[in-house]
C-alpha cells in the first residue's frame, strides 16, 4: 500500500495535482449557487428601489 501512495517516487507531484483538481472541483460546483444568491439579492435590492421611488412619486411612469 505504501508503494501505491508513493506513486514510484513522484508522489510529491501526483497528489498536489489530485488535491488541486478536487479543489477547483468543489469551487466548480460552489460557484453558481454563490452566484445565484448574489444576483437574487441584488434583484430584491433593485425591486425595493423601484417600490420605494414609484410611492414617492406615483404619478411618474
Amino acid at each position: 500500500m505504501s508503494t501505491f501512495f508513493a506513486m514510484g517516487g513522484y508522489a510529491m507531484y501526483v497528489w498536489p495535482a489530485y488535491a488541486v483538481f478536487f479543489i477547483v472541483l468543489i469551487a466548480d460546483y460552489i460557484n453558481p449557487w454563490l452566484r445565484r444568491r448574489r444576483n437574487l439579492r441584488e434583484l430584491r435590492g433593485r425591486m425595493a428601489r423601484q417600490a420605494a421611488r414609484q410611492q414617492r412619486n406615483p404619478t411618474a411612469p
